[in-house]
């Protein structure tokens, strides 16, 4: 089960310059395709006068949503070099755009697999990579006088406690990373105060 994965924390760009073309890369952590479509948008306007707004993206824990796109450079020269740099580093929620100012040269089809990857590594070499941990809410409600007995299992466990409401009848929301969900989730209907199991995704 993925519970983690690793994305960038804040936006970078690289440049690079091959036989007169200009490669200018640029890579966004992103959370959906609204933030994707808004960047693209954004990155089409500046660059205008560009034949060539090239791209790459992978959303969801394992990456399992992702899209490559050659902007009319040939098929897979330019959007999969992109792509998988990104996969390379197994990173997801993230976008990376490349921008192609011809030169006058051409590259031929392996020098612009080449340059589209070297510009794209270098973009993502200046990132700070972050790995994010996946969680689910576990709502408990339990007596007061068994506190000691929740504390000690969320002490063990090496949890904190979200929302909590104590009085005779205590009510909290654990934050409990997905991997050990269902483990919590079976000590604490043992006890009997686990308020609502939840379905395996």
């Amino acid at each position: 089960m993925t519970d983690s994965f690793r994305s960038i924390s804040t936006p970078t760009e690289a440049y690079l310059r091959e036989k007169g073309s200009k490669f200018l890369a640029f890579a966004w952590p992103v959370s959906s395709l609204a933030e994707i479509e808004s960047h693209l948008e954004e990155t089409r306007k500046k660059f205008h006068d560009s034949r060539h707004v090239c791209f790459a993206y992978r959303l969801g824990p394992a990456g399992e949503e992702w899209r490559a796109y050659d902007a009319g450079e040939p098929a897979h020269s330019a959007g999969d070099p992109i792509l998988n740099e990104i996969r390379s580093l197994e990173l997801t929620q993230i976008l990376v755009v490349v921008v192609r100012y011809f030169g006058g040269t051409k590259l031929g089809i392996p020098g612009l697999i080449e340059a589209y990857k070297t510009v794209t590594r270098e973009a993502l070499s200046q990132a700070t990579i972050v790995e994010s941990v996946i969680t689910e809410p576990l709502s408990i409600r339990f007596p007061y006088e068994m506190t000691s007995t929740v504390n000690k299992i969320l002490h063990h466990h090496k949890l904190e406690p979200g929302k909590a409401e104590y009085g005779a009848d205590c009510r909290m929301e654990i934050p409990v990373r997905k991997g050990l969900s269902e483990e919590l989730q079976n000590v604490f209907l043992e006890i009997g105060i686990l308020e609502k199991k939840i379905d395996p995704k």
